[in-house]
């Protein structure tokens, strides 16, 4: 049986792939003060690991043995919070950086016919001279979690052209599903909705409605991760939709659902917006050429299944 290890098991992509795994795997999984296994009884560590730590992941390398990892650990915050830099750099470099760089070191040590995925973004691209981007983009970052993404990719290569290590790099745009975490802008709309149908006084404050994003389904973003490691060659791939909608696009669609008029309920505030919002559209045709991925469902059925998850989890919760 195959084995797996997915960094970063508690996030979104994480819970979905593990689950995802579990399947046909044995797999660990792999978070802060979190560790999960699936059919790895006296295999995974007893407790949490320090990725920092080289030696920690070298120990687990050797006991697993992995056939593939998908390092999908980030450390980011949504585009409405104002971090502190110098903390963000270092907990960046910790993670999309250090960490990466140890466990290409133990593949190269310990595990070398292990592939390795690594989740890069679209915000490596910065502000770009061109729409829709693909893999010969230039990287342009403008901010420390991009910075130390683009390096994780650089390092990724380095790996991959020096030492033979299978690793590919996939370049993710916005994706989404009912597990990300309540403070992204999608859930923030998808919640409102069902809190203005609620409370109809309710009111959505959100930064700029014509922000343009390429959003796709999570599960979706997973199964192209699968894809990319099971391929004879490692490569770099961008993972999108390439349809482009704004936020406006988004919550109309959102409030209709619930039988509301956006324009009731939700109100632009300008000052929420810390960063100026770069046009990411991501050409994904070398994925579908070399893989035959295809998102599964529109950006419509997104929406209204993001909304209707909203109140499943409202009658959940006792509310």
């Amino acid at each position: 049986m195959k084995r797996a290890i997915v960094v970063g098991s508690s996030g979104q992509d994480g819970r979905i792939l593990f689950e995802a795994l579990s399947k046909d795997s044995a797999v660990l999984g792999l978070d802060i003060g979190i560790v999960r296994q699936h059919l790895l009884e006296g295999l995974a560590p007893s407790g949490p690991i320090d990725l920092n730590d080289a030696d920690q992941v070298r120990g687990v390398l050797t006991r697993i043995v992995p056939d593939e990892i998908y390092y999908l650990a980030a450390h980011h915050h949504s585009s409405e919070e104002r971090p502190d830099e110098v903390t963000e750099f270092r907990r960046c470099s910790e993670i999309h950086i250090l960490g990466l760089v140890n466990v290409l070191q133990a593949i190269r040590e310990k595990a070398p016919h292990c592939r390795l995925f690594y989740a890069g973004s679209s915000q490596m691209f910065g502000s770009p001279a061109v729409s829709p981007q693909d893999e010969a983009t230039p990287f342009a970052p403008r901010s420390a979690y991009a910075i130390t993404k683009v390096a994780g990719a650089h390092a990724c290569a380095y790996y991959r052209e020096r030492y033979g290590v299978h690793v590919s790099v996939g370049i993710l745009y916005n994706h989404e599903s009912p597990l990300r975490g309540p403070r992204f802008v999608s859930q923030r709309i998808a919640r409102g909705s069902r809190e203005a149908k609620r409370s109809p006084p309710h009111k959505l404050r959100l930064g700029s409605l014509s922000s343009v994003v390429d959003w796709g389904y999570a599960p979706d973003y997973v199964d192209a991760m699968i894809r990319i490691v099971s391929r004879a060659t490692p490569g770099d791939y961008v993972v999108a939709t390439g349809e482009p909608h704004t936020v406006r696009d988004f919550a109309a669609i959102a409030f209709a659902h619930v039988g509301l008029d956006w324009r009731a309920h939700v109100e632009e505030e300008p000052s929420l917006v810390t960063a100026t919002r770069a046009v990411l559209v991501g050409d994904s045709t070398k994925l579908r050429e070399h893989t035959g991925w295809r998102p599964t469902i529109g950006f419509e059925q997104l929406v209204r299944l993001l909304v209707d998850a909203a109140d499943e989890s409202r009658r959940d919760a006792g509310e």
